[in-house]
């Protein structure tokens, strides 16, 4: 078997270079290297296959799951020069109906997920197959996650020493003074400057048009000849690029929780369009909360929720809470529920305890976690390298000042706080991509669908909208009046039934379709109901 793989690995190879090379000594266009090692790379692991083993950390995890390594060039054009290796997490199909275990079900090759980021690694995704809400994938697919390059243990990226990743307490200003300006673009350009210097040359060859590299190259390494791949937040951006690159080479995409493609967007205009829409979801969190008053004690209004907030925000200015929760960390924690609604109830508990005395809670959810610092730090670098590499970024702080100042009149919550994470991408010392065009015409691509809640925050639906836009064929199924970031897979039993009906039978609703928001969540206690003091009643 292995020599019929070689066989055919290598005539495909053969076949594919033929197709790209220039007719007649034409110039080749752009991106004909990367096409061509590409293909050298895919009929490489195709021909290796992927010998999977103990995971790295099998000590914590079910034996079901098995890893292996995918080897992929760092630089598409030079397929024989340095490489790395992709770390692959795999469960195999049960094979069995979970609802009627003497019925077998047929095996439908490997479902492949990326849960976004950048930085986010999905190599421990397939056990999401012991979840209820998954077991009918699992019996039909393997399911198959990985670290994307740079996440470790994927040749991991550093930017600083992890020992330095969480700061001490740190403010969070609405309103920026010029000399909080001028140090935060310091730590920017001195941030850049350390992922040149940690990681080098490899810096450049992380982005997205390589992820989309990569995941054809791991496509080719599980055997498939298409890809079957749902990829969540940032996952559907490159997902979209890899329709766009490889669109033969598809069999069913899931797009859940959508970033705009527009590559006018990409990235700047996207992180603008977040802030503005986490606002909403912030004010979605206050209005929750003062609807359990009785419970919380921080207002009947979304007004006097927020003036607990700040009250917090200020206390916490003049006193960190544990020496380590300064108003930065309590901002970030509660930017945490924006993304999803199961963190309301422990958020708002840990701002009504701190403002009654009891600051434990919130420490605890805020403030830093020593152990985890080479994880976050390693994901950071990910993030920065992929979003600063991908495209071209304003250098001028003045762009950012003016574009960022006019928005916080109307988003105070985020806007800031993300100028602050991707101002890096002002100094950033490697080439940057030009971000491609995704646009496949009638026939050109499989049906494909397309999840989005109305109000997410992390990527605002007008993403989705324009993706439905780009992809002839796709269809859109909303769950409306939500917020949670990542749809399938959840609480939502009508979200999930359209995720199943496509993977499972390839059937799409006739036309776009949607779904009852899930519900809200449940208060923690309703014991806890006492009012809060120093806040607005």
């Amino acid at each position: 078997m292995r020599a019929a793989v070689v066989h055919s690995a290598a005539g495909a190879l053969l076949l594919t270079a033929l197709a790209a090379a220039p007719a007649d000594g034409a110039p080749e266009g752009p991106g004909a290297a990367e096409r061509r090692g590409t293909a050298v790379a895919a009929a490489r692991a195709a021909a290796a296959g992927i010998s999977f083993g103990r995971c790295p950390d099998a000590e914590d995890l079910p034996g079901a799951l098995r890893c292996g390594t995918v080897t992929v060039p760092l630089d598409y054009a030079r397929p024989d020069g340095p490489r790395i290796r992709l770390t692959v997490g795999r469960m195999r199909a049960t094979g069995k109906d979970p609802y009627d275990g003497g019925r077998a079900v047929p095996r439908q090759g490997a479902l492949v997920y990326n849960p976004g980021g950048p930085g986010a690694s999905g190599l421990h995704f397939p056990l999401a197959g012991l979840l209820p809400e998954w077991k009918r994938l699992a019996a039909a697919y393997d399911l198959v996650g990985y670290a994307p390059r740079g996440v470790a243990p994927s040749a991991p990226l550093s930017c600083q020493d992890p020992r330095h990743f969480f700061p001490g307490p740190g403010p969070a200003p609405r309103h920026p003074s010029a000399s909080f300006k001028r140090q935060r673009i310091a730590e920017a350009r001195a941030y850049a400057r350390g992922c040149a210097e940690r990681s080098g040359d490899a810096l450049r060859h992380h982005h997205s048009l390589n992820n989309a590299r990569d995941l054809e190259v791991v496509r080719a390494a599980l055997g498939e000849k298409r890809l079957t791949f749902m990829g969540a937040s940032y996952g559907t951006y490159f997902g979209a690029l890899y329709a766009e690159l490889f669109p033969r080479h598809v069999r069913r995409m899931v797009f859940d929780s959508v970033v705009n493609p527009d590559p006018r967007r990409i990235w700047y205009r996207n992180n603008l369009d977040q802030s503005a829409a986490f606002e909403r979801r912030w004010a979605d969190f206050r209005r929750w909360v003062a609807a359990h008053d009785d419970v919380y004690g921080l207002g009947r209004t979304p007004g006097e929720v927020q003036r607990g907030y700040e009250v917090a925000s200020a206390r916490l200015s003049a006193r960190p809470a544990g020496g380590t929760v300064g108003p930065a960390q309590l901002q970030e924690t509660l930017l945490r529920a924006a993304y999803y609604d199961d963190l309301w109830p422990h958020r708002a508990h840990a701002l009504s305890a701190y403002l009654k005395g009891d600051p434990r809670p919130l420490i605890d959810q805020a403030g830093p976690h020593p152990e985890e610092a080479a994880e976050e730090e390693n994901g950071s670098a990910v993030y920065t390298a992929v979003e600063c590499n991908d495209a071209p970024w304003p250098t001028d702080f003045r762009v950012w000042d003016r574009d960022n100042t006019r928005l916080a009149r109307r988003a105070p919550f985020e806007t800031w706080e993300n100028v602050w994470t991707n101002l890096p991408c002002a100094y950033w010392p490697a080439p940057r991509q030009r971000p491609l065009e995704v646009r496949t015409g009638p026939g050109e691509l499989p049906p494909t669908l397309i999840l989005a809640g109305e109000r997410d925050g992390a990527t605002p639906y007008e993403g989705a909208l324009e993706l439905h836009r780009r992809l002839a064929g796709s269809v859109l199924v909303t769950e409306r009046g939500a917020g949670t970031h990542g749809v399938a897979g959840g609480s939502n039993a009508c979200v999930n039934g359209h995720l199943e009906a496509y993977l499972l039978d390839g059937r799409l609703p006739a036309r776009d379709a949607s779904c009852a928001p899930r519900p809200a969540p449940e208060p923690a206690s309703r014991s806890r109901a006492a009012a809060v003091p120093g806040t607005a009643r």
